[in-house]
């Protein structure tokens, strides 16, 4: 998705908040206007900290958030697969509950607020749209050999775990891999944090290659390219992997919440609405 004016001042106002060096907002006062056509704010605000790491240092560290969340959302793990389990479908309520932990992101969200995003859980239901890309999703899965799913958020991984669990149930002969961040961005999950969640127990684990928050084709290491070239189907969670894919050529799952302007007003829904699209 292209940085319109409006995003672009959402990403300054941020950097403003981060620091008031006048060298750095410079910096990133450059990167913005001297913007491509291709680039998304992923893009943009690795270079922001790119920009950073170069006149202050490392960035801020959110390690103890993302042990945080992934530990709340451990402590949830047993009592969220029973009610999978007890479900009706338990493939698209595990679809359901992995979108709800989309909420965990402090990168669109201005605050994560623990008491709402544990309110999400109270109503996990599919709309007939989301029903209907379910079922073109299921047809997918149903002549599939392998499954990417393209990471998130920590926390939000736990429920990636399970819902790959039932993936896995319902269609025993496709290889799954999960693809994380290459290194630390924001709350972003890279390979550690995917194994301390356990989903190196039930997929393979591929790293992106980089601090960014998206999935950017170009800049993705070979092994990464090649995973995302032989999936038969892909899954994407999240706003930073939608707004670096979308309109690119791919087909592509995307299971995200609505958690800005930009994407409220993209689909019409309001804040936190859940999206199961397809592309």
């Amino acid at each position: 998705m292209r940085v319109i004016d409006s995003c672009a001042k959402c990403l300054y106002d941020r950097q403003c908040a981060r620091s008031n060096d006048p060298a750095f907002l410079s910096d990133v006062r450059q990167i913005i206007d001297h913007r491509g056509e291709d680039d998304t704010s992923p893009v943009l605000v690795y270079r922001f900290n790119q920009a950073f790491q170069n006149r202050f240092g490392p960035v801020k560290s959110y390690a103890e958030i993302k042990r945080k969340y992934n530990d709340l959302v451990l402590s949830m793990e047993n009592r969220i697969r029973e009610q999978i389990s007890a479900s009706s479908d338990p493939l698209s309520t595990a679809l359901a509950y992995a979108r709800i932990g989309n909420y965990i992101d402090f990168g669109a969200m201005h605050h994560v607020d623990e008491k709402e995003f544990l309110s999400l859980f109270e109503n996990v239901s599919m709309t007939d749209s989301d029903r209907r890309v379910y079922e073109s999703f299921l047809s997918r899965l149903s002549t599939a050999h392998s499954f990417l799913l393209l990471a998130d958020n920590c926390g939000e991984i736990v429920l990636d775990k399970l819902f790959i669990e039932q993936l896995r149930l319902q269609f025993p002969s496709i290889h799954v891999s999960v693809m994380v961040r290459g290194e630390e961005v924001l709350n972003d999950a890279t390979e550690e944090d995917a194994i301390y969640v356990g989903i190196n127990k039930v997929a393979d684990i591929i790293s992106n290659g980089l601090p960014i928050a998206g999935t950017v084709y170009d800049m993705l290491p070979p092994a990464a390219k090649q995973a995302f070239d032989n999936a038969d189907v892909i899954l994407s969670k999240g706003q930073g992997n939608y707004e670096t894919l979308n309109g690119r050529g791919y087909h592509i799952f995307y299971a995200f919440l609505c958690k800005c302007d930009l994407f409220m007003s993209r689909f019409s829904v309001p804040m936190l609405t859940g999206m199961f699209v397809e592309e």
